[in-house]
This record gives structure tokens, C-alpha cells and sequence, in this order.
């Protein structure tokens, strides 16, 4: 008996301790959140910060691997990427580039067709060279690559690097605002 008595105090307490809460919680929700439309006069303010160019990095070794997996800029924005190859091995074994795809290219049938383009090309197919925003050369270990171009409209765009089985664990994001 003395242990359903303190089960129902117990209860009692739990639930005057929790119950005030919920109720502020979705005052907290409910409240009006401020957008800025497109085109305002807020937003150009804001644009007249950004400056004309940026400089952007990054790097690639020899566990196939980038060291960003996010690289951001704002349309139109002059960028300068520089790759740099902090691993050790030759070019022909672990070569890296940084290829940025344009929206709805399919990656993985952009990388087999950039396995078939070979070492000569580097590994950039000549073919589909209209869905490729930007890319750099092919570099070995010790390295490194530069690169300058306009970014394109805000977007989302993938980025990888182009040499064989490499695409799947070096890709990214390049996010423009």
C-alpha cells in the first residue's frame, strides 16, 4: 500500500514538473520568423561586401582523400583554387585534380568516362567538357595546381577528382551563393 501511495506522489510531482513547459515551447514555435525576399534592398546591401575574388585551397594525398569536402563562393566571384598534393606518390599512380561538375551531371557516368579518356587527357573527357564548370591539371605528390574562373549562378554544384576509382571517396560540394 505504502509503495502505490508514493508511486501516485511520485507520478503527481512528474507531472506538475513537466506539465507548464510544453506550453511556452509552442509559443516559441509560433512566433513569426523575417525573410528577406528576393531583390531587396537588404540583400544588395548585403552583396556590396562580398569582394570581386576569393582564394580557395585544398588538398589531396595519398589516401585518396581531400582534406575539404566544401568549398564556397558567391555567383559571379572571381576564385582562384589551388590544389595541392600533400602525398609522396608519382602522378601516374595516385594523381589528383579537382573537376566542378555542372548541375544534373550524372558523377559516376562523368568518372567512367573520364577513366576512358586516359592519363593523356587527364582524365577530362573532351566530350563532355560543356558539364564541367572548372578543373585543374593532374598533379603528383609534392604538387600543386592553380586555377581561375567566374563562379557560376547559386547553386550546388559536385565536385570530384577525375583519376581512375578516385571519384568515390574524393568529392565534394561547391556551394555558390
Amino acid at each position: 500500500m505504502k509503495k502505490a501511495i508514493f508511486s501516485a506522489i511520485a507520478l503527481g510531482f512528474l507531472t506538475v514538473a513537466c506539465g507548464g513547459g510544453g506550453e511556452q515551447k509552442q509559443q516559441k514555435e509560433e512566433k513569426p520568423k523575417v525573410q528577406l525576399q528576393q531583390g531587396s534592398e537588404e540583400e544588395e546591401e548585403d552583396r556590396s561586401d562580398i569582394p570581386e575574388s576569393v582564394e580557395l585551397s585544398i588538398e589531396g594525398n595519398d589516401q585518396m582523400k581531400y582534406n575539404k569536402e566544401k568549398l564556397t563562393a558567391y555567383a559571379g566571384q572571381e576564385v582562384t583554387l589551388t590544389l595541392k598534393h600533400v602525398g609522396e606518390m608519382a602522378l601516374e599512380a595516385m594523381g589528383h585534380n579537382v573537376v566542378i561538375l555542372a548541375k544534373g551531371t550524372d558523377v559516376a557516368d562523368f568518372a567512367a568516362d573520364a577513366v576512358a579518356a586516359g592519363l593523356d587527357a587527364n582524365h577530362i573527357p573532351e566530350d563532355r567538357k560543356d558539364e564541367i564548370i572548372a578543373h585543374t591539371g593532374l598533379v603528383g605528390g609534392g604538387d600543386e595546381t592553380t586555377i581561375t574562373f567566374t563562379a557560376p549562378e547559386k547553386g550546388t554544384y559536385d565536385f570530384i577528382c577525375s583519376f581512375p576509382g578516385h571519384y568515390g571517396m574524393m568529392k565534394g560540394k561547391f556551394n555558390v551563393k
